[in-house]
């Protein structure tokens, strides 16, 4: 066996290596084409300026660029009455809970975010945890479901959910209802708890999971049923989700999203029933046994929920920026995939997305490439991600970068 994967003998001493390799590890994952750099920005907003992978030094940023490529769908990370809020909950709080809120963690500005969160979803109560990640790994093994019907393009944190929780999971064909209602019916016997889980929004293809259908089917076999709603938190009326704007509230007995999108924050949550939030605060483990979220992260989500849920005008630029680059899109022949505000434009090829990605930024836009294995193969794509923030001007500058890049590197 080589040095990595087993041990060996140390030559002068005679005592096995039983150590890692990190440089080999970044060689294989460079010469699969996998190795990503950080590209540090100087702000979080629709316009900034970005740096070259700065390793252990400093950032040296350059030009200012427009971003296509952030979840702040809103544009409310840099909003001043969301600062304000972090500011004043830093000040009036503390600068992070201390400990997890089961011990002295617990405090004002948790409990306010959660009382808000659990209106805006009509929902008994809600429960924040540190990070969406953790509150689909924490939720999904809290449950310990028997059975776990999973789509098969669900984000990563809700496979390894799964994982954790010991189930026996089966996954679905995506955003098909008819898949799910099939594995159900084949399964020998109907003992135990079942659990399906979908995101509502895909992050990578932008549509919309059938959630009515899903719920039919659920329902016909007695299963609960759990959607994130990580990428439409605040994005539909009084700041709902797609399990609001469908009317669906009292047929899904989770709901789960993040603070960190729309909401341009840091954090995730699960809304539910009474019953449900006292189990989850009690055997989630990623809630047990982490530090409660920092007070200004709950005092900002707070703020941006608020005008999330009032400010109708915000909403509706967000779609309708996100139609018209849909529209432009097509118009000179790209592919775009998806309903939402999420635009995958597919270029198939991946060295072809790298290229137009690159060209983009060349031309002053930053929507960077998404190859395999985050995507199936053939499909890689440029993820582009408009903001309530981009001016018509920014939404001018981004269509004619894609027709510039695209007949630079020959994709149109």
């Amino acid at each position: 066996m080589g040095a990595e994967t087993g041990p060996h003998a140390d030559r002068e001493t005679g005592t096995a290596d039983h150590g890692f390799d990190p440089a080999a590890r970044l060689a294989e994952r460079e010469a699969r084409g996998l190795r990503r750099d950080r590209q540090p920005v100087d702000r979080v907003a629709s316009r900034s300026r970005r740096a070259p992978d700065p390793r252990g030094g400093e950032p040296s940023y350059g030009a200012e660029e427009l971003i296509f490529a952030a979840n702040d769908y809103l544009g409310l990370a840099g909003d001043e009455r969301v600062g304000r809020a972090a500011a004043e909950a830093a000040t009036t709080v503390g600068a992070g809970a201390g400990a997890s809120r089961l011990l002295t963690g617990d405090t004002g500005a948790h409990r306010a975010l959660e009382r808000d969160l659990a209106a805006a979803k009509d929902a008994e109560r809600a429960l924040v945890f540190s990070s969406g990640y953790a509150t689909n790994v924490g939720t999904i093994a809290a449950l310990s479901p028997d059975v776990v019907f999973s789509d098969a393009a669900n984000h990563a944190s809700i496979v390894d959910g799964c994982r954790l929780s010991g189930a026996e999971t089966v996954v679905y064909d995506h955003c098909d209802a008819d898949a799910l209602a099939d594995a159900m019916a084949r399964r020998e016997t109907n003992e135990g708890s079942w659990l399906v889980v979908t995101d509502s929004v895909f992050s990578m293809d932008g549509d919309v999971a059938p959630l009515t259908a899903l719920c039919a089917v659920a329902e016909r076999h007695g299963a609960w049923l759990l959607v994130d709603e990580a990428h439409a938190t605040g994005l539909h009326e009084e700041g709902g989700g797609i399990v609001e704007r469908e009317g669906l509230a009292d047929r899904i007995q989770i709901r789960m999203g993040t603070l960190s999108k729309a909401l341009a924050s840091q954090g995730g949550y699960v809304a539910g029933s009474e019953p449900l939030i006292e189990h989850l605060s009690n055997a989630a483990r990623s809630f047990v046994f982490s530090t409660g979220l920092a007070p200004p992260a709950a005092g900002a989500a707070r703020a941006a929920l608020h005008v999330a849920r009032t400010d109708d005008d915000r909403r509706a630029r967000l779609w309708e920026h996100a139609e018209r680059l849909r529209e432009g899109l097509a118009a000179m022949g790209y592919t775009v995939w998806g309903e939402t505000q999420i635009l995958p434009v597919v270029v198939g090829d991946r060295a072809d997305a790298v290229a137009l990605a690159a060209a983009l930024r060349e031309r002053g836009v930053v929507a960077p490439a998404v190859r395999p294995p985050t995507v199936p193969e053939g499909t890689s794509r440029i993820r582009v991600a408009p903001m309530a923030t981009h001016t018509e001007r920014a939404i001018d500058r981004c269509l004619a970068a894609f027709e510039a890049a695209g007949r630079a590197v020959g994709v149109l």
